[in-house]
C-alpha cells in the first residue's frame, strides 16, 4: 500500500503509480530468455568489406557529411570509476603493506608508467610531505594507493572515468573526455562544426563543465573546427523501484521508497531527445591516443559510410512503395533487401497477401537504423552479436548479453561460448525516417528484454530491475547492421593497469 509521503516521492520522480506497480509485478513474473537462432558470424549476418568497399565508404560519408546533415557524437560517461580500483581499494584496506597480488605488483613496478603519476607525485609531496621514490622506499605502498584514491588526493575513486589522466602528451596528458573531443573532430564534424554529447551524472556534471571550458578552445584552434559540447543526466524518471526478496518495494531507512538508475538503456530517452540525422556512440573509456587514431577514424568512417548508403536504399524503396506504382520484381528487389542486407527475416513471408506485405516491407524499412562495429572475440567481457527471434516472429540481428540466455539451454550456451565476436559498443545510428521526421526512440523499446539483479543496500539483501540495455533491447526493433572491425579499434579500460597496455602508453 502506497503512502502519502511514497504518491510525493513518486511525483517528483516523474513516476506513475502505475508504472511502479508495472516494475513490481516485474519481480514477480521475471524476464523470458531470448530465442536464439544462431550466433552472428561472417557466413551469416556480419560484413567483412574488401579494402574497395571501405574506400567506397568513406567516401560515401564524406559526400554524407558535405551535404549539410547534422551529425552527433553520443557518449555515455555517467557513473564513478570506483570499479576501476576494486584491486587498489582492497589494498589500502588488506590486512598487509607490501604490494602481494600480481595486480599489485603490476601497478607499483609502472608506477611511473600512468599518465597521472607527475598529479599523484604532486599529491603525495602535497599531503605526505615526500615523493612517490621516497614513499616507496619507506615501504609506504599504502599511502600511494590512498593518495590516487581519496578525497584528499587525486579522488580517482570517486571520479568518472572520462575525467582521469589516460594517456601521456608532451602537452600533458590527456583525459578520455578530451580524446573523445578529438576523435569528434576527425569523423564527426561536418560543415567546420563538431557536436558532441555526454551523459554524466548529476554529481559529475560541473566537473566535465570545468573540464570543457578548460580544454576544447585548444582542440577547436588544433583542427580549424567549433565544438558545440553538450550535456545531460539520467532522468529520474527512468529509475527504478527496488525490491525485497518477496518483491515488496525494498525501502531505506526513514521508510522512503528505494529507487536506483535503471541501467545504460535510461539513456534511450536521452538518445531520443538529440536532434541529429545521424548520432555515434561510444563508451567513454574506448579511446587510444593520436598514434593510434587513424585506424579507429577510419573504421568509424567506414561504418557510417555502410549505414547512410543502406538508410539511401531504404529511403528510395520507401518512396517507391509510397507511389503505388512497382512492379513484382520491385517488390522481389525489396524483400531480398531486407532479408539480406538488413538482415531481418520472416518465415511466412510468401503467405502474405499483396496489402500485407507492403504493410510489412514498410515497418522494416522505415524504422531506426544502426550499423554496429564487432570485433573479433578474444575473451573480454561484452555484448555478442545473435539472430534472435523477435516477437513479431521474425529472425533478426541483435546485440545480447549473456543474463538474456538461458544458461540451463546447452545450444544456446554452446553459441555464446563459441561465438566468433563481440559488441564493443561501436555503433553508428540514423534516427530519422525518409520525411526528414525525427523517430520516437522508446517505440522502439523490446520492453521483455530487462532483466533483474541481486544487490545490497545497508547490509540488506535486494533484488534490482535493469531496463532493456541501450545496445541491446533498448534498440530491439531497429534495423540492424554488423560490420567486422579491426581489434585495434576496442581498447577500453576496465582497471586500472589496463593503462598500462601498449595502446593506452
Amino acid at each position: 500500500m502506497l503512502t502519502e509521503k511514497d504518491i510525493q516521492q513518486l511525483a517528483q520522480k516523474g513516476i506513475s503509480e502505475e508504472k511502479l506497480n508495472h516494475q513490481l509485478e516485474q519481480f514477480k513474473t521475471g524476464f523470458p530468455f531470448l530465442r536464439l537462432e544462431a550466433a552472428a558470424s561472417i557466413d551469416r549476418g556480419i560484413v567483412a568489406p574488401g579494402e574497395k568497399e571501405r574506400q567506397a565508404y568513406v567516401k560515401a560519408w564524406e559526400d554524407y557529411k558535405a551535404s549539410g546533415r547534422k551529425v552527433v557524437k553520443f557518449v555515455p560517461a555517467s557513473g564513478a570509476a570506483s570499479r576501476m580500483f576494486k584491486d587498489m581499494f582492497a589494498f589500502v584496506d588488506a590486512d598487509y603493506d607490501v604490494p602481494t597480488t600480481p595486480f599489485e605488483k603490476q601497478y607499483f613496478d609502472n608506477i611511473k608508467k600512468f599518465a597521472f603519476y607527475d598529479a599523484l607525485n604532486a599529491a603525495c609531496v602535497k599531503n605526505e610531505g615526500k615523493d612517490i621514490p621516497t614513499l616507496l622506499e619507506e615501504g609506504k605502498y599504502k599511502a600511494v594507493a590512498a593518495q590516487m584514491l581519496h578525497a584528499e588526493g587525486l579522488n580517482y575513486g570517486q571520479l568518472p572515468k572520462g575525467l582521469l589522466l589516460f594517456h601521456h602528451y608532451d602537452d600533458g596528458a590527456r583525459t578520455p573526455m578530451e580524446e573523445h573531443l578529438v576523435e569528434g573532430a576527425l569523423y564527426a564534424a561536418s560543415e567546420g562544426e563538431a557536436h558532441v554529447h555526454f551523459t554524466v551524472s548529476h554529481e559529475h556534471m560541473e566537473l566535465f563543465r570545468q573540464k570543457v571550458a578548460e580544454k576544447a578552445d585548444k582542440f577547436a584552434a588544433k583542427y580549424g573546427i567549433k565544438y558545440d559540447i553538450t550535456f545531460s543526466e539520467q532522468k529520474p524518471s527512468t529509475d527504478t523501484v527496488a525490491a525485497n526478496a518477496d518483491n515488496t518495494p525494498f525501502r531505506n531507512d526513514d521508510g522512503s521508497l528505494l529507487f536506483r538508475p535503471g541501467g545504460h538503456g535510461a539513456l534511450i530517452e536521452n538518445l531520443n531527445d538529440i536532434e541529429a540525422d545521424v548520432i555515434f556512440v561510444k563508451n567513454i573509456d574506448n579511446v587510444v591516443p593520436d598514434r593510434l587514431k587513424a585506424e579507429t577514424v577510419e573504421w568509424k568512417q567506414v561504418i557510417a559510410g555502410v549505414l547512410v548508403t543502406l538508410q539511401q536504399r531504404a529511403f528510395n524503396y520507401l518512396r517507391l512503395l509510397d507511389t503505388g506504382k512497382y512492379t513484382h520484381e520491385q517488390v522481389e528487389e525489396i524483400i531480398r533487401f531486407v532479408q539480406q542486407d538488413l538482415c531481418c527475416r520472416k518465415a511466412d513471408i510468401k503467405q502474405l497477401e499483396d496489402a500485407e506485405l507492403v504493410i510489412y516491407l514498410r515497418k522494416k524499412l522505415n524504422r531506426p537504423m544502426r550499423v554496429c562495429g564487432v570485433v573479433k572475440n578474444v575473451g573480454e567481457p561484452g555484448g555478442g552479436p545473435f539472430l534472435t527471434y523477435n516477437q513479431d516472429g521474425t529472425v533478426s540481428l541483435q546485440i545480447l548479453e549473456s543474463s538474456q540466455i538461458d544458461k540451463s539451454n546447452k545450444e544456446y550456451m554452446e553459441m555464446f561460448t563459441k561465438g566468433t565476436h563481440f559488441n564493443p559498443v561501436d555503433l553508428v545510428c540514423a534516427v530519422r525516417d525518409y520525411k526528414g521526421q525525427p523517430f520516437n526512440l522508446p517505440d522502439y523499446v523490446d520492453p521483455t528484454t530487462g532483466f533483474i539483479s541481486s544487490k545490497s543496500k545497508s547490509g540488506k539483501e535486494l533484488k534490482a530491475l535493469e531496463l532493456p540495455g541501450l545496445w541491446n533491447g533498448a534498440m530491439s526493433d531497429w534495423s540492424t547492421v554488423f560490420v567486422e572491425v579491426p581489434l585495434g579499434t576496442f581498447n577500453p579500460v576496465k582497471t586500472v593497469n589496463d593503462l598500462l597496455r601498449e595502446q593506452h602508453q
